[in-house]
């Protein structure tokens, strides 16, 4: 177990480092941390509807403001209806932390899912074999699960308490 424990650990080690950086960011994601300002002008199918611009721009909360002379304007820029040319401006996280980001945030029907399943099952076994690097007996195996058992309340009162 020990030697399981081992190298599972050094093998895990930079995809915990991935997740821990990307959580890290995901818990200021209402803000514009580490976010950059990125600026889009396309061409779009023009007559397009409110709720067609919307499910082809997948702008987070979009809401069209006014419509004035043939032009939808919308908080982070303006469709022109008869043209189709759409400008925008979103703020997004540089490229690598962008991907990291969306590997954190994998569902099932993405590419990464298997590597989150992966990643989750490894990390479970971590945990598991843990257990078995000191014998019971031991002092230092006692401290442990005082350790551990103090892990899992503050855990659970994480996810029941509302601050």
């Amino acid at each position: 177990m020990r030697l399981i424990h081992r190298y599972l650990g050094y093998f895990l080690a930079g995809i915990m480092a991935v997740y821990a950086i990307s959580g890290i960011v995901l818990v200021y994601r209402g803000t514009d941390f580490l976010k950059k300002e990125v600026t889009y002008n396309e061409k779009l199918p023009a007559g397009m509807s409110e709720k067609e611009l919307d499910q082809t721009l997948r702008i987070k909360r979009f809401e069209v403001q006014k419509t004035e002379n043939s032009v939808m304007y919308f908080k982070q820029g303006a469709y022109n209806i008869r043209t189709g040319e759409a400008n925008y401006k979103l703020k997004e996280y540089p490229y690598v932390l962008d991907k990291m980001v969306s590997l954190h945030k994998a569902k099932s029907e993405d590419k990464q899912s298997a590597l989150n399943v992966f990643f989750g099952v490894s990390l479970l076994v971590y945990v598991i074999t843990s257990f078995w690097m000191y014998a019971p007996k031991t002092s230092v195996f006692r401290k442990g699960m005082v350790y551990a058992l103090l892990g899992l309340v503050l855990g659970m009162v994480l996810l029941f308490v509302e601050f």
